[in-house]
């Protein structure tokens, strides 16, 4: 930089202590000098050497003392991590001497590592809940000042910036597998906006002069609500329409399962319709369907050629067969001198699900015929009877319909 002051030597030092610092925190990520960690494997060794350098106690720990005490990792790995970690100021000499052999480890890059962790189990919304509540105690302390509240409202607004366009990115362009995946901040979103909202009231209750900075993290709140209701509607319209519903993390069940009531839960399925299953086939039957079902590679055959003689004359008298003498007799038998009978009633007396469902083929044919006097008529109620077969049957009745033709 030009024109400005020379930097004092309490800042210098100052400058020096933050990029230890990072240095330290970061070791546990670089997997060689100026290089990042591209193996999750390398933290379980991080973790390893940081662990037995606090069971080690004050007095510290050598290459080899290390290399032992993780010795069912491989020793060239715990090697060369012990080197980078070193190199980056995680681990250091016990006495800044040449011929100095133990070493300490600091507390920054083991905190890095719980950090990772429960990043990676959490997603980070433990974290974020904690930054909120930290920012919600900062700008209440009494002595806080107009630049404590400015710089507490500016942190909240990239941070919701981010989560908002990430958000949006991934309900925009992503699979909704992708989506369900990497949006851990998208559920229970409603309390990391109120926790920021607390954050903005007092800010502009005490420092009215910051409308300014309120106002953009008004508008970042609104852009993450936003973009949280539109990746939460992709996933549940998504989940509907294919049935998955894996796609909704289980903690949205089990919240859903424990604060709903009987009727709630039992309305679930009310637009489902499930058939019965399919029979069940045992594993010989299968393995001769398939071998039966394979196709041989034999060589190709020469289509058959005519037999001698003139071929017979072709029926004349081919009438397309009609089955409504059939269907006549059983919606006579079924209606008696009734107008009309519920299905459900000759569902029921069919005894079982496979007589049922021939019962039900033979109405739905009834319907349709163009020339018999009868039609289904459905309803939108649903009777749920689980001693029944089958247990879920729609409300319609099976109705004699006047015969327009014969009237006139």
């Amino acid at each position: 930089m030009t024109g400005g002051t020379e930097p004092t030597l309490d800042q210098l030092a100052g400058d020096a202590a933050v990029v230890r610092l990072y240095r330290q925190v970061f070791a546990v990520l670089a997997r060689e000098s100026g290089a990042m960690i591209a193996d999750s494997g390398m933290l379980d060794v991080d973790e390893a050497i940081l662990d037995a350098f606090a069971d080690a106690g004050r007095e510290g720990l050598t290459l080899d003392q290390a290399v032992a005490a993780c010795r069912p990792l491989d020793a060239r790995l715990v090697t060369r991590r012990f080197e980078v970690l070193r190199e980056y100021g995680a681990i250091s000499k016990v006495v800044d001497r040449p011929n100095e052999r133990f070493h300490r480890a600091a507390f920054a890059p083991y905190v890095m590592l719980l950090f990772l962790r429960r990043m990676a189990e959490q997603g980070g919304q433990a974290e974020l809940h904690q930054l909120l509540t930290l920012e919600h105690v900062n700008v209440q302390e009494p002595d806080a000042t107009a630049e404590v509240g400015r710089t507490s409202v500016s942190r909240l607004s990239r941070i919701f910036r981010h989560l908002g366009n990430e958000l949006a990115i991934l309900a925009a362009g992503s699979t909704a597998e992708t989506l369900g995946d990497h949006a851990q901040l998208l559920w229970g979103n409603k309390s990391l906006i109120t926790q920021a909202e607390h954050v903005h009231a007092v800010v502009i209750e005490r420092w009215p002069q910051l409308h300014g900075e309120c106002a953009t993290l008004r508008l970042a709140l609104a852009a993450y609500g936003d973009a949280v209701e539109t990746a939460a509607g992709r996933l549940i319209e998504q989940a509907g329409t294919t049935r998955a519903l894996g796609l909704l993390p289980v903690e949205t069940w089990v919240s859903f399962a424990r604060g709903s009531d009987a009727d709630t839960l039992a309305g679930v399925l009310d637009g489902f319709v499930f058939d019965a299953p399919a029979p069940w086939f045992s594993p010989h039957q299968l393995t001769e369907a398939v071998e039966s079902g394979r196709q041989t590679g034999g060589a190709r055959q020469p289509p058959p050629r005519p037999e001698a003689g003139a071929a017979p004359p072709p029926e004349t008298t081919v009438a397309p067969a009609d089955d409504a003498d059939h269907l006549r007799d059983l919606a006579e038998r079924l209606l008696g001198d009734t107008t009309s009978v519920p299905v459900t009633e000759v569902l029921d007396d069919s005894g079982d699900w496979p007589a049922a469902r021939r019962v039900l083929a033979d109405l739905t044919a009834l319907h349709h015929h163009p020339d018999l006097p009868y039609e289904l008529v459905w309803s939108d109620g649903l009777r749920i009877d689980v001693t029944a077969s089958p247990s879920w049957t729609s409300h319609g009745s099976l109705v004699r319909v006047a015969d327009a033709e014969a009237e006139k």
